[in-house]
């Protein structure tokens, strides 16, 4: 029987609830915790992207805009695409701006999707992902990356790929695990969408957000892969805006109209004084983008020792702004959801268990990993750690 709070809500959405990042959040305010779960900085972004959006909204740019989003920033998007990738789009067409890239995919999958098509995606996966698909009354068919490498199983993609497959959703770099997918792992994917005619959806929204060794590359920019990929990314991660909601998807133009068929008819139009200040921060100079990874890797480091020292077993990201951890070490059981839980109470930090980025039939897999964010000022990671020290003393 249907819970009492479910009775008119869709099957289609039955047992997605709210969100961990909303629930989570909540709990952080509630008791005051230092909120290391939802995926935020908690300083700004450069100064002359912030001035570009008081500058339009004092120039009176607080109107609907065009429904494409506004022609700078889709010339803006292409220009950006051309400079770091190499791929080449039309403005008028190829480019569509979204309210952040959630509804840039939301656009995508309900726009593409039949009912009963097959959607092949990694795993853990972003949450919005499995509701969408759902939504579009499609099917689930996720391919686990394991720790610690969190490397692409390729004979487990090619076995998830059946008849009914119509696309597959990528992300990368890889949101929770910090993964970023290598030219042979993409090379995989690519092959596999090719010989079965796949379209490929691949969310970048971290592509600035590389360490170490890592290269983010665009799936589209391989064989065959343009005419079939529809990219979307957004200026959230890489401005420090993310409540700005700025996203976009760039593509084939029939692929794009399909997603804006689907676009037009959940928010129509958003953002429209920010869409004129995200096109200044895509033009910035290279050496803001190299610094902004720079930094990140610092905080990264400066997280790891941390959790490490309090008694976690740690895997180093090569992308995003997470660090995955397992608590096994520090509660038997491997409850990573009863952990984050209890956290705020114990210590006064929040994260997210990784449990929640899993199918169901897989929960297994994630049941005792924890995410952290570490895209936080310096004092507040040291805060957070001396805290988890205390709470594992």
């Amino acid at each position: 029987m249907a819970r009492e709070h479910d009775a008119y809500l869709t099957s289609r959405l039955r047992g997605f609830g709210s969100t961990i990042f909303a629930e989570m959040t909540a709990l952080a305010t509630e008791k005051r915790a230092i909120n290391l779960g939802q995926g935020f900085p908690d300083y700004d972004g450069p100064p002359e992207v912030l001035e570009a959006a008081v500058d339009a909204i004092r120039s009176g740019q607080n109107q609907y805009p065009p429904g494409p989003g506004v022609a700078d920033l889709r010339m803006a998007i292409s220009e950006h695409q051309s400079r770091f990738h190499g791929l080449r789009y039309d403005p008028d067409g190829e480019v569509l701006v979204t309210a952040g890239a959630t509804e840039a995919l939301a656009g995508a999958l309900l726009g593409i999707l039949e009912t009963g098509d097959e959607v092949v995606l990694l795993e853990p996966m972003y949450d919005s992902y499995q509701a969408c698909i759902a939504l579009a009354g499609a099917i689930t068919r996720p391919v686990t990356l394991r720790p610690p490498s969190y490397r692409l199983d390729v004979d487990a993609l090619r076995a998830a790929v059946t008849p009914r497959t119509r696309m597959i959703l990528l992300n990368t770099p890889h949101n929770p695990t910090g993964a970023v997918l290598d030219r042979e792992e993409l090379r995989a994917i690519a092959d596999l969408a090719v010989e079965h005619d796949l379209i490929v959806v691949s969310d970048e929204v971290y592509e600035h957000l590389v360490y170490d060794d890592a290269e983010h590359v665009s799936i589209a920019t391989l064989p065959g892969m343009w005419e079939r990929t529809l990219v979307i990314s957004s200026g959230g991660k890489t401005f420090n805006t993310t409540g700005w909601k700025v996203g976009w998807i760039c593509g084939p133009a029939k692929l794009v109209a399909a997603a804006r068929a689907a676009k037009q008819f959940l928010t129509y139009v958003s953002s429209g004084p920010f869409q004129p200040a995200i096109a200044v921060g895509l033009r910035l100079p290279d050496e803001y983008f190299v610094g902004l990874a720079s930094d990140l890797r610092r905080k990264r480091d400066r997280l790891m020792r941390g959790l490490v020292a309090a008694g976690f077993e740690a895997y180093t990201p090569r992308g995003t702004y997470f660090v995955t951890v397992d608590i096994r070490s520090l509660r038997e059981d491997g409850d990573g959801y009863a952990f984050c839980r209890e956290l705020p109470d114990r210590c006064g930090v929040v994260g997210i268990p990784n449990v929640v980025f899993y199918d169901r039939a897989h929960e297994s897999e994630g049941r005792h990993l924890v995410r952290f964010a570490f895209c936080k000022r310096d004092e507040v990671i040291d805060e957070a750690v001396e805290r988890l020290m205390g709470a594992a003393s």
